[in-house]
């Protein structure tokens, strides 16, 4: 129908720069008139490309925090496709039944590289698809350990050394830290951006740190812990949106107000912070999904480069009511 040959259609769809202008305007006239999709079945065959990108779901939780891997999948679902790519999505309970599972996705689906998520202290699934020789990127440091894969995180020093500079220009200087237990890698790197921006200013934070676990009803327990102390402190740093969470329902069951009384900050940005006024501080998420598909392309494309530079993301603090 465009009187051009196979080989003419197959450079139009898939390098367009090698046609003519006007040869292309044609044969993308007859594309559109006729509804043609290139048969991927086929594709694969041909390339030994599945197109296919897995990643493994969380477990689900009861925090409020799920809804930030909830957008970094939609934003990689949204880019992959853009790409002709799909997004396999498969779920698993530990690292034990997840890496029973790459064999089978590898064998059976043949999936092209894999996107992982939650990575932790002591992860063994990095170093058994490296062993595999599969193709995989990760959302997140390989913490404690070298890494020989390409991984994209976000600064959570940054964000929390941004949020408790904000709070010490705002005039506070007994400043507390609500956290996770030591060990969470995620967690003790927040930390580190609080304790860096007291230091910086000369602040003293002995006894005014806490670790509990990720639940809303430990952050109102340890809320409490901080505010029946002798010299309470006048702003809380969160190292996530549950746990402040926590700390302001505390404070409104005393009849305080957030940001009034007591400066309260999370982390995570989660939607409900934003209903309720609660200041947090944002991932880039949609700049970390692109950046780890632009990894895996260079890795797909190019196998014997070595692993790409890793990429750590700038948060951003969004300052409501809560900071006063």
């Amino acid at each position: 129908m465009a009187a051009v040959s196979r080989q003419t259609v197959s450079n139009a769809v898939n390098s367009p720069h090698l046609v003519r202008a006007d040869t292309l305007e044609r044969v993308r006239a007859v594309i559109a008139q006729v509804g043609y999709r290139p048969h991927r079945a086929a594709r694969t065959l041909r390339t030994r490309r599945s197109h296919l990108l897995a990643v493994p779901l969380q477990p689900p939780t009861d925090t409020i925090g799920g809804s930030v891997l909830d957008q970094f999948l939609h934003s990689l679902t949204v880019h992959a496709q853009a790409q002709d790519n799909r997004v396999l999505l498969f779920a698993a309970e530990d690292d034990d039944r997840e890496i029973a599972l790459y064999d089978e996705l590898l064998d059976d689906h043949d999936v092209d590289a894999f996107v992982l998520t939650g990575t932790h202290r002591n992860d063994r699934r990095t170093e058994w698809l490296a062993g595999r020789g599969a193709v995989f990127v990760t959302f997140g440091r390989p913490w404690g350990a070298d890494a020989h894969h390409g991984w994209v995180d976000v600064d959570g020093a940054a964000g929390t050394f941004a949020a408790t500079m904000d709070l010490i220009e705002r005039g506070h200087r007994r400043l507390a830290f609500l956290g996770w237990p030591d060990g969470s890698g995620v967690g003790d790197d927040r930390r580190f951006g609080f304790d860096r921006a007291c230091a910086q200013a000369g602040i003293s934070i002995t006894g005014w740190r806490l670790s509990v676990v990720n639940e809303l009803a430990a952050g109102r327990a340890a809320g409490a812990q901080l505010l029946d102390a002798d010299e309470p402190p006048t702003a809380i740093v969160c190292v996530s949106d549950t746990l402040a969470l926590g700390v302001w329902t505390e404070l409104t069951a005393r009849r305080l107000q957030p940001g009034r009384d007591v400066a309260v900050v999370g982390f995570d940005d989660t939607p409900t912070a934003a209903v309720i006024g609660l200041s947090s501080v944002a991932q880039p998420l949609n700049e970390a999904a692109m950046a780890c598909l632009r990894m895996l392309t260079d890795v797909l494309s190019d196998p014997a480069d070595g692993p790409p530079d890793p990429v750590l993301l700038e948060p951003r603090l969004t300052s409501r009511a809560s900071s006063g």
